[in-house]
């Protein structure tokens, strides 16, 4: 006679955490599962809704970068791949920062083509430029207030 068993322990209904984590939603997921946190107390604390960071963990879709500003903070680190080239440096620092390539342009004083040819490594910036890309790639310290870093 073969063995039924019951529903509850279907293997569609395990929860899995990410062995290797490849994708933010991956970095996601095993972070909020430590501490059996609930999707809906995630995205209550990020500001997006609970389907978001379904899909997120479900590598559906990738967060918005105006996202990755909290999801850095409820992680405890920053889950993006490091850079190796100036470019590489330039989209993780404005991704980091949850900052527009539009926006990224803006606080550097160029034009959002010209930084997107920087983040391409079909360029590099010189002269004056290149002094306020090296300002913004600085770390801040970590021992210095938010609100001093503000102001």
């Amino acid at each position: 006679m073969p063995v039924v068993l019951p529903q509850s322990h279907s293997p569609a209904t395990v929860v899995r955490v990410p062995a290797q984590l490849n994708t933010i939603g991956d970095h996601i997921r095993r972070k909020r599962l430590s501490p059996k946190m609930l999707q809906k107390e995630l995205a209550k604390q990020v500001g997006v809704d609970e389907a978001s960071v379904y899909n997120w963990e479900a590598n559906a879709s990738a967060p918005r970068t105006d996202y990755l500003p909290a999801i850095i903070r409820f992680l405890g680190y920053n889950p993006l791949p490091a850079a190796k080239s100036l470019g590489e440096r330039l989209v993780r620092q404005r991704t980091t920062l949850g900052l527009t390539q539009k926006e990224c342009a803006q606080s550097l004083g160029v034009d959002p083509g010209t930084l997107a040819r920087w983040e391409r490594n079909e360029r590099e910036p010189t002269g004056a430029f290149m002094s306020r890309v090296e300002q913004f790639l600085e770390p801040e310290p970590a021992h210095v207030p938010a609100a001093r870093r503000a102001g």
